[in-house]
């Protein structure tokens, strides 16, 4: 069987999801987010995020609100924060499941 487009995502992309779902930003601006949200551990280069930003903007995951230069301005759609909150929920699952009973 096939796999879904994007079922299961990458930490870099979880991340890049979470830092859409707090507002409206550039690929700078997510890259600092990440940063800060993860005190350093999670680093993500430019052309992991910029590859990333492409493929979720064809998806529809995110759309351009605004080009100043070169800067582009992206928010999350509809379908992407139902993204984020899919695999938020998947990873809530994981930690639950890890923290009850062992047989």
């Amino acid at each position: 069987m096939a796999k879904k487009a994007f079922e299961g995502l990458t930490e870099s992309m979880y991340y890049i999801l979470m830092a859409f779902s707090q507002r409206e930003m550039c690929g700078t601006d997510v890259a600092q987010f990440i940063n800060h949200r993860t005190k350093g551990r999670v680093k993500i280069g430019p052309g992991t995020l910029y590859t990333i930003l492409a493929r979720f903007e064809e998806e529809k995951i995110f759309e351009e609100t605004a080009v100043e230069g070169r800067k582009r301005i992206y928010r999350i759609t509809e379908k992407g924060y139902g993204m984020y909150q899919d695999e938020l929920m998947r990873l809530k699952t994981c930690i639950f499941d890890s923290e009850g009973d062992i047989l």
